[in-house]
């Protein structure tokens, strides 16, 4: 069991001695022993060597320590043998007021705190059974100044009398507040409020509004009518005393708890309340006889039992018995407040008898909690670390972390996986120390269940933990079984609600591993787990396994970066690249175990973590997807590894096979390898023609999709570089993805216009056709690119067009286009194709290029059109030249002349137009040609005219503006505007009254 207290006596009467001890109070370094015949002793309690510090061996229970030390544990400083004639039943301080009170012979007196002399016995107490005493500070309402405020309540039988000292004053009234029953003990819960015991009941007395409140409790505490009764209906020791089987009832005790709380007991009933008199619910602490007196020594929970001559020490959460000291007919229970004595600081408290005064050292707390943990005891381990405050232990939240982690061990050899799982979340465990668990199927090398812990000769074993931090293994690696001895079946019970008082074995190869029904429960229950592990590296870690900085993300506290992170790792490394190397670890270890969890439990599950950002083990997944035939998963794996080349060498394998295992089915065929590499960057352009290589010679038009997609990846390929693997495969290959880059992705570069050209004019020398449509449509395409195209070169390309082939004529008059040889392009339509249609769209073309590129007239110059059509050539003059006085041996051609003149007449100057035309041409033929001019001419006349009127129209309606102003309210009122002068108008630029002078208004 745990020794949290060690008992030492430090006042013993001696055998001649015939007085006995009444009462003690403690204050500061001094001790005062009340005896049965009113004499009062004064000792010098001197500061010891606690031997319960310096204790590291188990402690022994009942142990007492004698007095034979080197150092007397108490000095007799006086004794007063006069200060009372009876015996002394109470003793208590007022410091501030520099006053000593005591309770005898049913009066209560005060004395002088240094002498110990009486200075006046309160009359009014006369009868009075006990007493409670409370210093407070206060703050004046009014003024907000604070003060010290002490009060001493007295019960006088069933009277209430209450006296106050402020600032060390005495007030002179008193206060008395009458009560139902006899009053037996009082206890104060705050300043204001006062807990007084009767014979039956409790009940709060607020000093300052006089309220009396009853608190119901349980059995003897003082139930309210129909309520159930305590744990023995009712029945207590008070009721057995009345039918004559026992001696005088058992009296009401009370004790602050923690903040807040009070401990009501009487009999064996007991009650958790708050200040406020409610009841917080709580069971009831299993004693079997009424205690004596209880009290509070932080953080335990005391109970002196009388009749067994025993200490009790409980904690005050949990109820479990931790503690049984033995002390032989000890009867009071003395614990020193801290408005009394802020030296015990709740760290020790006094034990009576008639015939001796023990004091009880207080072990070191780290050795109470090792102590605990030894005994595996680790509910209360938490419960007391949870209890302390910080300052109290070294390294309290590691401590009660590491604690809570055994605990879910021993949960899950408990086989409550659900639980435990749950726990090693809580503390954010790191993720290896909960992955050793698990059998090789999911822990892999890691697992503990392998291979037998062997520690070594220093009790270390090779995660570097103590030995005595992990329960339940010897330190030769054999399990054993640690058990705890109880006092008795209900400590037992209480203590451990959850069954860890004990720990079981681990198995290792030598027992039974998880299997079974047993390891897919446990599975199920990690999987959660390893998630949110996941989730936490993703708070520190980035993808490509570098530290995120916690600077850039808001969400993480500087100061607590390296401490959260360390929280994940079963090691505590030093630098940040340690601790970066840690951190990556532990991400492979989490994913990797993930992945056979999922691949054991749910396989399909496992899918969808690689198509997230992970750290698996490539080989470990390999294994594992081969094993079980899940290919698909495999290529996910690896293009989210970025292992791009080990994705396409199997999509090849099982791509190429003409008929592929029902597991890869989904991988037969060129789809998935063209799926792939559209997934792919442009930075891996050396992979991408590598495996576009087969999907193209199976099935060109589907593998032209890796670079025809509409796609950045594809749009971004280095396009020279896919030219040129495509124009090593098929030049009509090269020509879609020519024709894709610059009519789809309108590419500029003069090269590949030139390419583009050049496939187009081979293919029409080859003149390689499945038939004439094919060639017509390439005729076509070849016809479309020279005509829309702008970047390429017309030399190289006329260059390449054969003079005397009828095939090339067009694209040779399109070149000569682009070239500015207009009249030679002329000739290629009018001799060559004699094609007059083709002749006549051609020099629209020429003259629309020509007027759009035409500099507009500024206003105020108007040039007429003819005048403009005279002084330069047209291309239509040109080709009526060609039609009209055609080069030898061509013959003139008069009907596309006359068409020529008829359409066009007017765009060409009439005096070259009239010298082309021959004498003998008849002058009814040129009606269509005069006509033209004339209406043209007539156009020209009537537009100025037009536009001459619209300007007068406008001249007018400015002028009407001008003069009677636009009738819009507010706006410009012309010369119709009025402006008042009056005396006290003043000008706004230099604010000079106007007077006579003479103004100027702007309109």
């Amino acid at each position: 069991m745990l020794s949290a207290f060690i008992a030492r006596p430090i006042v013993e009467l001696k055998q001649r001695d015939k007085s006995k001890i009444e009462s003690i109070l403690a204050y500061g370094d001094r001790l005062l022993v009340g005896l049965s015949h009113g004499s009062l002793r004064v000792y010098r309690v001197n500061e010891l060597i606690d031997e319960a510090q310096s204790h590291h061996g188990p402690a022994i229970e009942d142990q007492t320590h004698s007095s034979s030390a080197k150092q007397n544990a108490v000095d007799l400083m006086r004794e007063e043998e006069k200060f009372s004639k009876h015996k002394i039943d109470q003793l208590a301080v007022i410091k501030e007021a520099n006053l000593l009170l005591s309770l005898s012979n049913g009066l209560v007196s005060t004395h002088d705190l240094q002498t110990y002399e009486l200075q006046e016995t309160l009359l009014k107490t006369k009868g009075a059974t006990t007493f409670a005493v409370t210093s407070n500070i206060f703050k004046d309402p009014s003024t907000g100044v604070p003060s010290i405020v002490s009060r001493l309540a007295v019960a006088v039988k069933r009277r209430v009398i209450l006296w106050s000292w402020h600032d060390s004053e005495l007030e002179p009234d008193t206060a008395e507040h009458t009560l139902v029953t006899g009053i037996k003990t009082l206890t104060w819960a705050t300043g204001t409020k006062l807990l007084a015991g009767l014979t039956s009941s409790y009940v709060f007395v607020d000093i300052e509004t006089s309220l009396i409140t009853d608190i119901v409790g349980p059995g003897s505490i003082g139930g309210a009518p129909g309520q159930d009764g305590g744990r023995f209906g009712g029945v207590g020791v008070s009721t057995i005393n009345y039918m004559g089987l026992g001696g005088a009832a058992p009296k009401p005790l009370a004790t602050h708890l923690g903040e807040g709380q009070l401990l009501l007991a009487k009999d064996i009933n007991t009650l958790f309340i708050d200040i406020e008199g409610q009841s917080l619910g709580r069971r009831q602490i299993p004693w079997g006889i009424a205690p004596e007196a209880i009290g509070y020594s932080y953080p335990y929970l005391l109970a002196l039992q009388a009749t067994r001559g025993t200490l009790e020490v409980r904690n005050p959460e949990t109820l479990t018995l931790l503690q049984t000291i033995s002390l032989p007919n000890a009867s009071q229970l003395h614990i020193s407040q801290p408005n009394i004595s802020l030296a015990h600081a709740g760290k020790g408290f006094l034990v009576v008898s008639e015939r001796c005064v023990w004091r009880m050292g207080a072990l070191e707390y780290d050795s109470q909690i090792d102590a605990l943990v030894d005994c595996g005891r680790l509910d209360e381990a938490i419960s007391l670390l949870g209890m302390l405050e910080d300052a109290l232990l070294k390294d309290k939240e590691g401590r009660l972390r590491e604690i809570k982690m055994l605990k879910a061990q021993n949960l899950f050899d408990l086989r409550r996986y659900r639980e435990s799982l749950d726990l090693f979340t809580e503390v954010s465990a790191p993720p290896e120390r909960v992955i050793r668990l698990f059998p090789p199927i999911i822990a892999g090398q890691l697992s503990a269940q392998a291979t037998p812990i062997n520690d070594d000769e220093n009790g270390e074993n090779p995660q570097g933990h103590d030995v005595k931090s992990v329960p339940g293994r010897e330190k030769n690696g054999g399990p054993q079984d640690a058990t705890v001895s109880h006092t008795s079946t209900e400590e037992s019970q209480a203590s451990t609600p959850d069954g860890l008082h004990t720990n079981v074995s681990r198995q290792t190869d030598g027992g039974v591993l998880l299997e079974g029904k047993d390891l897919k429960a446990a599975t199920a229950e990690l999987r959660p787990f390893l998630v949110q592990a996941r989730t936490r590296m993703q708070q520190y870690l980035n993808p490509d396994g570098t530290l995120k900085d916690a600077r850039g993300d808001q969400s993480l506290e500087v100061t607590n970066v390296q401490e959260a992170q360390e929280l994940l790792l079963a090691h505590a490394p030093g630098s940040r690249e340690e601790r970066r190397k840690q951190l990556v670890e532990t991400a492979k270890l989490v994913d990797t175990t993930l992945f056979r969890a999922y691949m054991y439990a749910s396989p399909s599950l496992a899918g969808p973590l690689f198509r997230l950002d992970n750290f698996c083990d490539p080989d470990v997944v390999k294994e594992k997807l081969i094993e079980t035939g899940r290919y698909t998963d495999l290529v996910d794996f690896y293009y989210g590894k970025k292992l791009h080349e080990q994705a396409l060498e199997l999509l090849q394998k099982f791509g190429k096979q003409s008929q592929a295992e029902e597991s890869s089915s989904q991988l037969a065929g060129p789809q998935r390898t063209i799926s792939y590499l559209q997934s792919l960057p442009a930075e891996m352009i050396d992979l991408i023609l590598r495996f576009a290589d087969w999907p193209l010679d199976v099935d060109p038009q589907l593998g032209m999709e890796v670079f025809l997609a509409d796609s950045e990846n594809a749009e971004t390929l280095p396009r020279q570089r896919v030219l040129n693997f495509l124009s090593s495969k098929d030049k009509a290959l090269a020509e879609k993805y020519l024709k894709h880059v610059i009519e789809e992705l309108n590419d500029t570069t003069p090269s590949f216009h030139q390419k583009l050209v050049d496939i187009y004019i081979q293919g029409l020398k080859e003149g390689k056709f499945v038939d004439d449509s094919s060639r017509k449509q390439w005729e076509e395409h070849t016809l479309s690119f020279l005509k829309s195209s702008r970047y390429y070169q017309p030399y190289k390309a006329l260059q390449k067009l054969p003079a005397d082939n009828p095939s090339f004529y067009e694209p040779r008059a399109i070149v000569l286009n682009r070239m500015g040889q207009h009249k030679q392009a002329l000739e290629i339509y009018v001799f060559k194709l004699q094609d007059p249609e083709k002749a006549e769209d051609y020099c629209n073309q020429v003259q629309l290029a020509q007027t759009s590129s035409a500099i507009t007239p500024k206003q105020g110059q108007r040039s007429i059109a003819t005048d403009l059509e005279d002084k330069t050539t047209s291309i239509y003059h040109n080709l009526l030249s060609l039609y009209l006085s055609p080069p030898p041996p061509h013959k003139p051609q008069w009907g596309p002349a006359l068409q020529i003149l008829a359409k066009h007449g007017a765009r060409m100057p009439a005096a070259s137009t009239l010298d082309l035309i021959p004498e003998i041409l008849p002058i009814n033929d040129l009606e269509s040609y005069f006509r033209g001019r004339i209406r043209s001419a007539n156009t020209a006349i009537n537009e100025s005219r037009v536009t001459s009127a619209l300007r007068s129209s406008l001249v007018f309606s400015e002028e009407a503006k001008l003069r009677l102003g636009d009738g819009v309210p507010g706006g410009n009122g012309g010369r119709n505007r009025h402006v008042l002068i009056s005396e006290d108008r003043v000008c706004g630029v230099c604010y000079k009254r106007f007077g006579g002078s003479a103004i100027k208004v702007l309109p």
